[in-house]
């Protein structure tokens, strides 16, 4: 079972955990199949998706309220992309089971190679089926964040996403390919890198053009969660220097390409969210640099790392003993030790875009330290033609009751993945819909009882959506458990006695 307490922002005004507001309000004990319904405020149907938008280190959607981001990576690598059938163009069905299980929002793979296949002419049919995903999602209450994702740079070395044509390096004769990961040590492969990172050949002003058509075919969708420029991209030559602390000089390069993209992007669609990811050695718990020189200064950018175990990774594609991930907590406390750093330094959101590849017995690592710093993620990886994978191990982790958009601050949360047990706490702000809490229809396919305190339940009996309203300004608790269970609870004093000193929200940010 997690016990959380979600840390604010220290610094100049700010605070650590706040004194405790004793409770002066009677519980309400409200029975999930048998409660009353109430009414919401107008305009606030549960699910409705409006723009999201950064605010301090929290998200925050149309009506005010901090969102958090449940999801599922769906990347196509391979031309044609997104053709129906093929289990990545989502279906309908897809959709609707995604939803069902309480994802609000799908990572979708979009590719250059798929964007731009010949030099500076940009594919629209292409445009027209990542369109018709987006849209397909939406109808569902789900967001879309639209990944430039690549591996191994190019099929050229046997991976994907940049074209032929915006390459010039190539593998020498004779040159050793060990596939992936390994081929990114290949020294043509860095050659071909450090093209990108150059803008030797005009690469970089190629892909602003095409992940510029992108935007601006998503323009007034609120759907789309934002644009992400570059998934996990490789520093080329200067590797090695990102070894054992990560690399300044290589990350203000990286960073100087990240805003150009962005220009790019915000040239065509100026309201879209942008994420950047750090270098992928970060997956080796290498720290990241960006934002330190200088500073992340464009409005709406998201950091969006990853959370891989280490042993995990290996025991799946090298075959090394799966007994290593014994260490995979140790490892993941220094990814999210590096998190905190980030987040101290630069005040915006993060969002983890893919974690756990297949490995069940690695979520928790990530699904823990994620809920207790309020912070969103994408499950890696989910393709729509396979029935639902989201039972047993996997479902217990990633099928989570949880706050889907909180009228207020977050200011504590347990979820106990043994038995679906849920409670929370936070304190209201102004918003003009309330907050809303999926209920784990995997936990409680049957109904569940509802404990509220300082607010009232508004939503239907047996609601898969919980919506609360607070009654005034003490801090709301919401406590949602299987009939008859005593249910979880929470650290008294508001915080949950890690030592990893995540700063969080401060008052100033998202209220």
């Amino acid at each position: 079972m997690a016990i959380l307490g979600i840390r604010r922002l220290r610094g100049p005004g700010r605070s650590p955990w706040g004194h405790v507001v004793r409770r002066s309000a009677v519980s309400a004990l409200v029975v999930g199949m048998m409660a009353t319904a109430g009414v919401s405020p107008v305009g606030a149907e549960p699910g409705a998706l409006t723009p999201v938008r950064a605010q301090g280190a929290a998200l925050v959607d149309g009506f005010g309220r901090t969102v958090l981001l449940h999801g599922v990576n769906t990347v196509d690598k391979d031309a044609p992309y997104l053709e129906p059938g093929d289990g990545f163009a989502l279906t309908d069905a897809s959709a609707a089971l995604l939803a069902r299980h309480g994802f609000n929002t799908v990572r979708l793979g979009v590719s250059f190679d798929g964007l731009m296949p010949s030099e500076g002419v940009v594919d629209t049919a292409y445009l027209d089926r990542v369109e018709n995903v987006v849209d397909t999602l939406a109808a569902h209450g789900i967001y879309t964040l639209l990944d430039n994702h690549q591996d191994g740079l190019s099929k050229i070395w046997g991976g994907n996403g940049f074209p032929e044509w915006a390459i010039r390096a190539r593998p020498a004769d004779g040159e050793p390919n060990p596939g992936f990961p390994l081929y990114y040590l290949m020294p043509s492969m860095n050659a071909g890198w450090d093209e990108v990172w150059n803008n030797t050949h005009g690469v970089l002003d190629q892909l602003g053009v095409a992940l510029g058509a992108l935007a601006e075919r998503m323009n007034g969708r609120a759907s789309v969660l934002g644009i992400e420029l570059l998934n996990e991209p490789w520093p080329g030559s200067p590797f090695l220097s990102c070894f054992p602390n990560g690399c300044p000089d290589f990350d203000a390069k990286y960073q100087r390409a990240l805003q150009r993209l962005t220009d790019a992007v915000r040239a065509r669609n100026a309201a879209v969210p942008v994420f950047w990811e750090p270098n992928v050695t970060w997956n080796e718990t290498m720290p990241s640099h960006l934002g330190k020189n200088p500073p992340i200064t464009s409005t709406d950018i998201v950091f969006s790392p990853h959370d891989y175990c280490i042993p995990s990774q290996l025991a799946i594609y090298l075959g090394l003993p799966e007994e290593l991930r014994a260490v995979c907590p140790v490892q993941q406390d220094k990814t999210w030790s590096n998190i905190d750093s980030f987040t101290d330094r630069t005040d915006i959101p993060t969002m983890v875009t893919e974690f756990g590849d297949g490995d069940p017995t690695v979520l928790r690592n990530t699904t823990t330290r994620a809920d207790e710093r309020f912070i969103g993620w994408h499950y890696w990886h989910y393709r729509g033609n396979g029935g639902d994978p989201f039972r047993g191990d996997l479902g217990r982790e990633l099928v989570r009751t949880y706050p889907q958009a909180t009228a207020g601050t977050p200011d504590a949360m347990i979820f106990d993945s043994g038995t679906g047990d849920f409670a929370y706490r936070y304190r209201p702000r102004a918003a003009s819909a309330p907050t809303e809490i999926y209920v784990s229809d995997l936990f409680h396919p049957d109904g569940y009882e509802v404990q509220v305190a300082g607010g009232r339940v508004t939503s239907a009996a047996g609601a898969r959506i919980v919506t609360v309203e607070a009654d005034g300004t003490a801090p709301v608790t919401v406590r949602i458990h299987r009939p008859g269970s005593a249910g979880a609870d929470l650290p008294t004093d508001g915080g949950s006695g890690s030592s990893s000193g995540f700063p969080w929200l401060s008052s100033g940010s998202a209220g």
